[in-house]
């Protein structure tokens, strides 16, 4: 019997870790997340076509530019205030908080500086602007159940490379 093969409907278990384009390690994931092959799901797809027809035990590298990834770095989600203005909770560099946008939307902020009085906060994605590195090794396959395939999702690990 032939070793079982990435494929569609198939639901793949990984291990990962991801690399900026300093080379420097910022995510690994030594636990298996699952997720369902050829369902559309937030895996990155560059990332999800090249594990197609791997097996167990095989990895794979993936680069991805700025805009396949994480999108360029837009400055006006950068804000800078006074820094008496901010809540001493929030005063220290990679705070995070939710505030809402004059659209009503949820952003997430990180605090990225401070410096001078002032207080930088920053809702662009932590690697938003840069060229990522996925190293992906394959840890488990199997079949999709019929409720996975209808979910579109696995049922037992819901966390995804993202």
């Amino acid at each position: 019997m032939a070793a079982p093969r990435v494929e569609p409907n198939k639901v793949v278990s990984v291990t990962y870790l991801l690399r900026n384009q300093q080379g420097e390690v910022v995510d690994i994931r030594e636990l298996p997340v699952a997720y369902l092959h050829g369902a559309g799901s937030d895996l990155f797809p560059q990332v999800e076509q090249a594990l197609a027809d791997k097996t167990v035990g095989e990895s794979i590298e993936v680069t991805l530019g700025p805009e396949e990834a994480f999108g360029a770095h837009d400055p006006k989600l950068t804000f800078t205030d006074d820094l008496e203005n901010v809540p001493p909770e929030l005063r220290k560099i990679g705070m995070e908080f939710e505030a809402q946008s004059p659209k009503g939307e949820a952003m997430l902020f990180r605090v990225t500086r401070i410096e001078d009085g002032k207080l930088t906060v920053d809702a662009n994605h932590p690697l938003a602007g840069q060229t990522i590195t996925f190293a992906v090794t394959v840890q488990d396959i199997r079949d999709a159940t019929d409720e996975e395939r209808k979910a579109g999702r696995p049922l037992d690990n819901s966390q995804l490379l993202q």
